[in-house]
């Protein structure tokens, strides 16, 4: 496993992340070794606990470990300061998480171009790039709406659109379907197997063995260490 791997988006070497709670030191990360490429689509699983929060965090530059190195499209982001980080968070990662994290008086358009506005694009630009990810969630018609207005499906498919609107690297869903019902779970799951087609690197954290199902690697962490990390027949591709 080689930094400089052309197909790599994500490689990590020996990560490692201690917090200190109550006088005891909690490892929640022991030396974690992954790659990932590009267009991959993989489920990270485990019990609670067992440091998928924090390898989502590590992974979406929201923290930094205390060991190791974090390597993003060829870029050593272990080593970046804070400016920096929130550069490469803007620019090349996608954030789905369970809770939509919304703005409630803010129409589904103006949640979209959030990331854009806060990366310094032009109004015309911004407007363009929110309406045409919308579009491709299959919100056209709700782009005026607020998301008091919206269904939880609705909702979470602004959230992707959102998530997609910087064009990024890579798209982290923390639990996507947690707060949704079974049958909007599935259409929003259905959405992931169509980015994915379409070549987007997605990495799902879930404790549900049928979203991880969707993917094309499942990867469970245990103890903060990787227990088993293998491609499934069953993933979308």
């Amino acid at each position: 496993m080689t930094a400089t791997h052309s197909e790599a988006t994500i490689v990590t070497r020996n990560l490692a992340r201690r917090y200190e709670m109550g006088g005891e030191v909690i490892h929640a990360l022991r030396g974690v070794d992954l790659q990932i490429d590009r267009g991959e689509y993989v489920a990270v699983m485990g019990p609670s606990g067992s440091g998928k929060s924090t390898l989502m965090n590590m992974i979406g530059c929201l923290d930094t470990p205390d060991d190791g190195q974090y390597w993003l499209n060829g870029k050593l982001v272990s080593a970046m300061n804070d400016r920096e980080l929130a550069r490469v968070r803007n620019r090349e990662v996608g954030f789905v998480f369970q809770t939509f994290n919304l703005l409630a008086r803010a129409s589904a358009l103006q949640n979209v171009e959030m990331p854009l506005i806060y990366g310094g694009m032009k109004r015309r630009e911004r407007l363009e790039r929110a309406s045409a990810a919308l579009a491709r969630v299959g919100l056209a018609d709700r782009m005026t709406h607020r998301p008091t207005e919206m269904s939880g499906g609705q909702r979470q498919r602004v959230a992707v659109a959102r998530a997609l609107v910087t064009e990024p690297s890579i798209l982290l869903a923390d639990e996507p379907t947690g707060n949704l019902d079974t049958v909007t779970g599935r259409s929003i799951l259905g959405l992931f197997d169509e980015l994915h087609a379409a070549g987007h690197t997605i990495i799902i954290v879930t404790h549900e063995a049928d979203v991880a199902e969707h993917a094309a690697r499942s990867i469970i962490l245990r103890d903060g260490s990787i227990e088993t990390d293998q491609h499934t027949t069953t993933g979308s591709h």
